[in-house]
């Protein structure tokens, strides 16, 4: 998001030099600058003990792929705390341990996806009304259903190597 209006006083935005930065979106009432903003989300590979990955199908938007398990973070969370939320809302499962892998950028928005291995203990999934489906597969087939998913994609391949690496 680009701010074209002071979001604390509402005054149109100028420019002004800064440091390293170059030309940033400046409140002269204010005093202050006003960086592009962006949303913070976490997106999760759950992984169960017998190194099965979770993907889930959304009942909205999109609903003929499988995704990984992801969402916003609220104000005042760790990421590891949105993790840890969004699997139990989603799929019913509890997290047992929360391994950070790599941040991605989804250009299209404006979106930085933190992402992580969510290691669980099987239990029957208990859905949240956003999901309309969720199943357990080995990595291999969660590929294979992630491929027109990105960033997902490239969670699940990326958590697998740093698991075997572990091992």
């Amino acid at each position: 998001m680009r701010f074209a209006f002071c979001p604390s006083c509402g005054a149109r935005l100028g420019e002004r030099p800064l440091g390293d930065d170059g030309m940033v979106p400046w409140c002269e009432r204010c005093g202050r600058p006003w960086w592009d903003a962006f949303t913070t989300a976490v997106i999760c590979a759950v992984i169960d003990e017998r190194g099965r990955t979770a993907l889930i199908r959304q009942s909205y938007g999109d609903t003929g792929r499988f995704v990984c398990v992801a969402g916003f973070m609220k104000p005042g969370e760790t990421a590891e705390e949105a993790v840890r939320r969004e699997v139990l809302e989603e799929i019913g499962q509890q997290v047992e341990d929360v391994r950070f892998i790599r941040s991605y950028v989804h250009q299209g928005k404006d979106m930085l996806m933190l992402g992580f291995a969510a290691h669980v203990r099987e239990r029957p999934f208990r859905l949240s009304d956003e999901v309309a489906e969720a199943v357990w597969l080995p990595p291999g087939e969660a590929l294979e259903r992630l491929k027109n998913s990105r960033i997902a994609a490239l969670l699940v391949r990326e958590t697998a190597e740093k698991e075997l690496k572990s091992e």
